[in-house]
């Protein structure tokens, strides 16, 4: 690859989705095991995982030279209810990550980290849909815009008090999952105001096809998460009625290089239009399945490595 790109990890490889599960790992084992599986920096996770305190944090993260590379709005975008809260966690966030050791800008990177990923997430009604788009709900035209108001408001904020870049991030169970609902909000957000987040495994789950749609989208896309599915345990699941996590825990996230994505064919595309940045490796689990998550992130950092991504730290690929 042309371009320099640092692959980086996230919290959820350990499990941690939901801050109110009482199996999570501590967070300094996080940052410990991301440091020790070679990566270079991570996301700050949930919002309430690492505590929003700037010296510790700072400090944690210098003495394992980890960098933060975004942040995290994983909630209810679409309650008009919610606002309150949601522009809080984004004043509370944005305020952590934009004084913590500053991620390095690539040559060719687009906006520089850290990030504000922004997903919807909280609905019983979509969780249980996951992946099938035929007969997931769809938010109706008033509910539609009570969300992009939210999205509008957050990444306003998060631009115009912290100069951090907001990318939304199209998640499996939330109301912005399928084909129909990327192409909306990308008509209903300007470019100026958010970018995108796109996720090679949940495209895929999703139904659209990873490299189609990166490629669609491409002058939009200013932050990319890798992650693959096991084509057996996504069979099975898409024959039951079942959440997305609950989907995760059985297996459904597999190491990279051993699901159904073409990561040759995503490797092509990242450099024919010539991605420079960060890319995070994620593979959501149950957090009491810990015992392969070092194995699991090495065989993804290995595969990557054959495939033309050079690791944890910002080098030519």
């Amino acid at each position: 690859m042309a371009n320099p790109i640092t692959i980086t990890t996230a919290p959820c490889c350990w499990g941690v989705d939901d801050v109110k599960n009482p199996h999570l790992p501590g967070w300094q084992k996080v940052l410990d095991e991301a440091q020790a599986a070679g990566f270079g920096g991570l996301e700050l996770g949930p919002y309430g995982y690492l505590p929003l305190d700037l010296d510790v944090v700072a400090d944690a993260l210098n003495k394992r030279d980890l960098r933060i590379v975004a942040g995290t709005i994983f909630d209810d975008l679409v309650s008009p209810g919610n606002r309150d809260n949601l522009l809080r966690q984004t004043d509370e966030i944005c305020a952590l990550v934009v004084q913590l050791p500053k991620p390095k800008t690539h040559p060719g990177q687009r906006f520089a980290a850290p990030y504000l990923t922004v997903m919807d997430w909280g609905h019983d009604e979509r969780d249980y849909a996951a992946g099938h788009s035929d007969g997931a709900p769809r938010l109706d035209d008033v509910a539609w815009g009570g969300m992009i108001d939210n999205i509008r408001a957050i990444a306003a904020l998060a631009r115009d008090k912290y100069g951090i870049r907001a990318t939304i991030h199209p998640h499996a169970g939330g109301y912005i999952e399928f084909a129909d609902e990327l192409e909306r909000i990308v008509n209903d957000i300007p470019a100026e105001l958010a970018g995108l987040c796109l996720d090679t495994g949940h495209m895929a789950y999703s139904g659209m096809d990873p490299v189609e749609t990166l490629r669609r989208y491409w002058d939009r896309v200013d932050y990319i998460h890798f992650k693959d599915i096991d084509a057996k345990f996504f069979q099975e699941v898409m024959g039951e009625r079942i959440r997305f996590f609950d989907a995760c825990a059985k297996g459904v996230m597999c190491p990279i290089g051993r699901g159904s994505i073409d990561y040759a064919a995503v490797r092509s595309l990242l450099t024919e239009l010539g991605y420079a940045g960060y890319i995070t490796v994620e593979q959501e689990r149950d957090p009491r399945n810990t015992g392969s998550i070092l194995d699991d992130l090495a065989a993804s950092r290995d595969f990557l490595h054959r495939m033309g991504f050079r690791g944890g730290k910002a080098s030519a690929a």
